[in-house]
């Protein structure tokens, strides 16, 4: 043997063809041409499947020969990639564990299509994954997606749960109606005592009726910023026009004119808009019930939010007819109940901006007259045009114009986003 050969071990190669090799318990195929040693460490084939796939090919046995063991590592390749067809031809599943939260928590599907909706999907997005819209597909997510054991909660009647926030709504329009009473039989400082127990009353009262039933903002999604700035409206309502009416006379000087009418007539509205916010919401849920795709539901939702809107607006002139008309106290209230609903369907920080943009103007009124008196060159320009405005339609024309320019700005924006099934999600 030649210096540096290594022996080989274990028996010796079989010379006649069909030889039994006992050690490998396999019948050795010697007519075919020797196999050239690998220069890398061959990879140990993978074990075959036990449960085969149902129509396909036998698997062999131990392997016979490199040829045996290609033809089965080819096989296992293939059912490999069958099965990942098949994963892949139901993308619902992927979204399904993706979302297995919000479908297990859902009472329904239209609970799944606002939350997806929500997170930005859309008709088009749907069609990716085999369904013609959203519903279509929260209806099977919610199918597939198995519920707990604990039986989901029965949603209640109304008639048990209308009565609280029935009387709700009504409260302040009593609070405002009493106080109005009292300040019409009362003179010097009971009068006043009146006057300030009826503001503090209606101030319960108010936050009562938007703490019970429609009016409520769910989960506390109310800012309290938006409470302040609702209370300085309301008292700009009553006080605001005479104060800006003495301030641009040089006053002010003593006490001011007020005019109550239109807070009693705000206060008593306040139970129409409850009805009106049950309603809007009541028939939205019911058109997403009704509407094969997002587009759809938008295309309903809008006339209705209009129609709501409307319905409040008649039923607040027809109050300011009896107590005294004012078109401020009209854009006034259109406001608040636009701030309202965006607030209960998820938009609290768009209202308070709006509420709070509001105050804002009509404090800026007051100061620019106050600030004209200031004894610079150029500041006496500043109150030209709250002068121009008040001389063309007297101080109501102030709210009236600020009011009236922040309910239609909320209007614009609620148009679009009450439109969408996610604002209507129960909570």
């Amino acid at each position: 043997m030649p210096e540096g050969d290594t022996p080989m071990r274990g028996p010796a190669a079989p010379t006649s063809p069909g030889a039994w090799d006992p050690h490998s318990r396999a019948l050795l195929d010697t007519t075919s041409a020797p196999i050239t040693p690998p220069s890398a460490p061959t990879p140990t084939p993978a074990s075959p499947d036990p449960d085969p796939e149902p129509g396909g090919v036998d698997r062999p046995g131990p392997p016979v020969a490199g040829a045996a063991w290609r033809r089965g590592s080819a096989d296992a390749a293939a059912a490999g990639g069958a099965r990942g067809r098949r994963g892949n031809a139901d993308p619902v599943k992927v979204l399904m564990h993706r979302h297995r939260e919000l479908c297990e928590r859902a009472v329904d599907p239209l609970e799944i299509a606002a939350g997806l909706e929500a997170q930005g999907f859309t008709d088009r997005t749907a069609a990716r994954f085999r369904h013609r819209d959203v519903f279509s597909l929260a209806e099977e997510l919610y199918a597939r997606v198995p519920r707990g054991r604990e039986a989901p909660v029965a949603p209640a009647t109304g008639e048990p749960v209308r009565a609280p926030w029935v009387l709700a709504a009504f409260a302040p329009g009593a609070v405002a109606a009493l106080g109005g009473l009292g300040l019409a039989l009362t003179h010097g400082a009971p009068r006043v005592a009146v006057g300030v127990a009826g503001a503090l009353g209606l101030t319960g009262a108010l936050l009562l009726a938007v703490r019970r039933g429609p009016l409520r903002a769910p989960g506390g999604r109310a800012l309290p910023a938006a409470g302040l700035w609702t209370l300085w409206l309301l008292a700009y309502a009553v006080a605001g026009d005479g104060l800006l009416a003495q301030v641009l006379a040089g006053g002010p000087d003593g006490r001011w004119e007020l005019t109550p009418g239109p807070l009693l007539a705000l206060a008593l509205a306040v139970a129409p808009a409850t009805w009106s916010a049950h309603l809007f919401a009541t028939l939205a849920r019911r058109r997403i019930a009704e509407s094969r795709g997002l587009a759809d539901f938008a295309a309903r939702a809008r006339p209705l939010l209009l129609g709501t809107v409307t319905l409040q607006l008649l039923a607040l002139a027809g109050l300011l007819a009896l107590t005294g008309f004012s078109p401020g106290a009209l854009a006034l209230g259109t406001l608040l109940l636009l701030a309202r609903l965006l607030t209960v369907h998820g938009f609290p920080e768009t209202a308070t901006a709006a509420l709070a943009a509001t105050c804002a103007a009509e404090a800026l009124a007051l100061a620019s007259v106050l600030a004209a008196r200031l004894p610079v060159p150029g500041f006496d320009a500043l109150a030209a045009p709250v002068r121009a405005l008040v001389d063309a339609a007297g101080p109501g024309a102030v709210p009236t114009l600020v009011c009236g320019a922040a309910a239609l700005g909320l209007l614009a924006h609620a148009t679009g986003a009450l439109a969408r099934a996610s604002a209507h999600a129960t909570p």
